[in-house]
C-alpha cells in the first residue's frame, strides 16, 4: 500500500502525470416553466429571483420596479447585470425580496439576477464574474459590544 522511496527520482513514478485540471462545465438549469431561479443576498435582505425570456419587465413583490424602488440609483443598480451581459430588454424578471432596507434589497435583487442569468445562459458567467456581480457582498452590520454605546462608539466622557 505505502511504498518507501529511496530517491526523489522515484517520486515521478509514484503518481501518473495528469494534465492540468480542466475548468468545470456549467449547464443550463431551468424549471418546468422554462425559468431560471436564483437566490440573491445582501446585508439582511434575501431575494428570490426568476428570469424568463420576455420584454424586459421587472416585477418586485408584485409591483413594478419604478414603484418598489423609487430612487433611480437603485433601479440602475438592479439593471447592471443585464446591461453588462447585453441582455437588457430580453428577460422578464420576477422577484420577491424580504428583510433589510431598500439598498440591501436592491443589492440582493442584483445578485439574484446575476446568478439566474448564469443558470439560464452559462456562457455569460465570465462576463458577470469579471464585473463582480456573482460575488456575494460579505459586509454586514457589526454587532453591538457591551460597555459601548454602539458597535464601536463609546459613551460620552464626563470628567465629573
Amino acid at each position: 500500500m505505502a511504498e518507501t522511496m529511496q530517491s526523489l527520482d522515484q517520486l515521478s513514478t509514484l503518481k501518473p502525470a495528469s494534465a492540468a485540471p480542466e475548468a468545470p462545465k456549467y449547464v443550463q438549469k431551468l424549471d418546468k416553466q422554462g425559468r431560471a431561479y436564483a437566490t440573491g443576498k445582501r446585508k439582511n435582505a434575501v431575494a428570490r429571483v426568476w428570469i424568463k425570456p420576455g420584454s424586459g419587465k421587472i416585477t418586485v413583490n408584485t409591483r413594478t420596479i419604478e414603484v418598489f424602488f423609487a430612487r433611480p440609483v437603485l433601479r440602475m443598480l438592479i439593471q447592471q447585470p443585464l446591461v453588462a451581459a447585453n441582455r437588457s430588454g430580453q428577460f422578464d424578471v420576477t422577484c420577491s425580496v424580504s428583510g433589510g432596507g431598500l439598498s440591501g434589497q436592491a443589492g440582493a435583487v442584483r445578485h439574484g439576477i446575476s446568478k439566474a442569468l448564469t443558470y439560464y445562459e452559462p456562457d455569460l458567467r465570465p462576463v458577470l464574474k469579471r464585473g463582480g456581480f456573482l460575488t456575494r457582498d460579505p459586509r454586514v452590520v457589526e454587532r453591538k459590544k457591551y460597555g459601548r454605546a454602539k458597535a464601536r462608539r463609546s459613551f460620552q466622557f464626563s470628567k465629573r
